[in-house]
């Protein structure tokens, strides 16, 4: 069983690692033929990534810890969640550590380490992107936690691998009134916590519209190199986590190697499509104005209330 579990792990860890440039190479393409352009291809994010580690990062003057620290806290903090989070098996050595608890704390870390840097800069446009950043994540983080906590009551505990193995077995829960409630509102959540459209533009250059660029335009070279991998490493996190939450058929619970190497193939489909599906939909959405996305995230965070309203009433019912 460790065995297997741990091949899951490093399975699980590569296939993200690897795999995450290319969900963004993919998603920009996809962007890019539905508005009648070539598009840069898939790989380019990892030509990116090349390119930017060849080049000397500079460190503006005045910066502290904070500035230099913040990407590789980043990368360790999306690294540690691809460990966690059972993508692909239930049944791994670290099952007992996956907690919600956990993983939302080590997402609002990676957060609250960009939103530092972003202070630590001293610049206008830094400040003000750290303080949107925590203003959308003070919203998002808690719709996360009451997302999930919503399914965790009829799995009876809080621990991620034992939610997904009982929706695995009991693909009903899905298709409840609270399952598809928590389903909107993580949905919302993860475009807000991964910094997507209508929350936010990853691709905009227009400083008074960014809020987590705003926090990143003074890194250069590897740092930069950095804080874009860590960037496409929580958003592939986030939507393999909604994935296994809301789809978790295939997912391995026993310890088999076939099992897990099925689970890793139909991980890359489901992520395939989840980053498809964003793309093209984004290409129909528009950024919201500042003030209407609380008013966003405020209703994610009532859907997210109302399933575990639902969940409790309905499991008190059986």
């Amino acid at each position: 069983m460790n065995t297997v579990g741990y091949t899951a792990i490093v399975l699980q860890v590569g296939t993200v690692v690897a795999g995450a440039p290319l969900l963004t190479g993919l998603m920009r393409q996809t962007r890019a033929r539905l508005e009648g352009r070539a598009g840069a291809g898939v790989f380019q994010p990892w030509r990116d990534v090349r390119k930017l580690l060849r080049k000397e990062p500079i460190t503006p003057v005045g910066t502290g810890p904070a500035f230099r620290w913040a990407p590789l806290l980043l990368v360790a903090t999306s690294l540690v969640l691809a460990v966690l989070v059972p993508l692909i098996s239930t049944n791994t050595p670290v099952r007992g550590q996956a907690d919600l608890i956990v993983v939302v704390a080590l997402l609002a870390l990676g957060t609250l380490a960009l939103a530092l840097a972003g202070l630590d800069t001293g610049t206008a446009f830094g400040g003000m992107g750290a303080s949107r950043e925590m203003t959308i994540a003070a919203l998002v983080e808690p719709t996360i936690l009451m997302a999930v906590f919503a399914l965790s009551i009829p799995a009876g505990s809080t621990n991620l691998p034992v939610i997904v193995a009982g929706a695995a077995d009991q693909p009903a829960r899905l298709a409840s009134p609270a399952g598809l409630l928590a389903i909107a509102a993580l949905a919302v959540a993860v475009l807000a916590e991964s910094g997507r459209l209508p929350v936010d533009n990853p691709s905009t250059h227009l400083e008074l519209t960014m809020v987590h660029e705003a926090m990143v335009l003074e890194y250069a070279g590897g740092d930069l190199a950095l804080v874009e991998f860590g960037a496409q490493l929580r958003l592939t996190v986030l939507l393999g986590l909604l994935a296994s939450l809301f789809a978790p058929w295939g997912i391995a619970t026993t310890a088999s190697v076939t099992a897990v190497l099925l689970a890793l193939l139909l991980l890359v489909l489901k992520v395939m499509v989840l980053g498809v599906a964003l793309a093209a939909a984004e290409v129909f959405w528009a950024k919201l104005r500042l003030f209407r996305v609380p008013e966003l995230l405020a209703g994610s965070f009532l859907l997210a209330l109302l399933a575990v309203t639902a969940s409790y009433f309905l499991g008190g019912e059986r």
